[in-house]
């Protein structure tokens, strides 16, 4: 009777706990199975829904869309300093871009530490002779000297405020076949043009550059403070 009991006993142990157990698997398995994504309701989104969603989410917490950025923009860039001679060209070259207000353009007088030049010829006759010359070789911006007694009938090309200037001119008129023009020092008072040009971004100071490379001697930089412009 007691092994009768105790089998009695384990058989419905066994039967309890398959009953319990049994059912919690049963339940945490559906519960398990309802809380799973379907697959067939993924969708991907465009990259415009994924920017409208953004956008709704900043408004949300309270943050503005980020505009995009602009290009880089400089204030005022200034283009010199040209000879009276070459200005009417630049201008003209200066029309295309379509500047309107943004472009002025002022003289200043400077003085120059070297030049460019041939030496004295013997006569009047002679130095237009080679200006003749010049103008065939397609060099236009020159004048014969007349009022110094020393350099009359010299021809010059050009003054300039350093020497590098001057020789990068003086290789510019070898490349048109002018051979007897040379550099040399001499400090004397010229005029030069300059035009300033405000808001410029990047794409426009690049066709700047690009039209300063045409002209010896001249720079591409910020434009000058009105106290320095006093000064010089």
């Amino acid at each position: 009777m007691r092994i009768v009991f105790f089998l009695f006993l384990l058989a419905n142990l066994a039967f309890f706990a398959w009953t319990y157990l049994g059912s919690g698997r049963a339940v945490d398995e559906s519960q398990l199975v309802a809380q799973q994504v379907n697959p067939q309701e993924i969708r991907l989104l465009s990259g415009e829904q994924v920017g409208k969603l953004a956008a709704e989410r900043a408004k949300q917490v309270g943050e503005r869309p980020k505009a995009p950025a602009k290009p880089p923009v400089a204030a005022c860039l200034e283009l010199g300093g040209f000879s009276p001679g070459d200005a009417p060209q630049v201008q003209k070259a200066l029309e295309p871009l379509g500047l309107g207000a943004r472009l002025t353009q002022r003289r200043a007088e400077e003085i120059a530490s070297y030049w460019v030049f041939i030496p004295p010829l013997r006569s009047r006759q002679s130095a237009n002779l080679k200006a003749a010359e010049l103008k065939k070789l397609g060099v236009d911006d020159f004048y014969v000297v007349q009022e110094d007694s020393k350099l009359r009938f010299a021809v010059s090309l050009g003054v300039f405020k350093t020497e590098d200037a001057a020789n990068s001119r003086l290789a510019e008129l070898q490349k048109k076949g002018v051979r007897t023009a040379r550099v040399a020092p001499r400090e004397t008072s010229v005029q030069k043009v300059y035009f300033s040009i405000r808001e410029v971004p990047d794409a426009l100071a690049a066709k700047l550059n690009d039209l300063r490379q045409s002209y010896a001697g001249t720079e591409l930089k910020e434009c000058p403070s009105e106290e320095t412009r006093a000064a010089k």
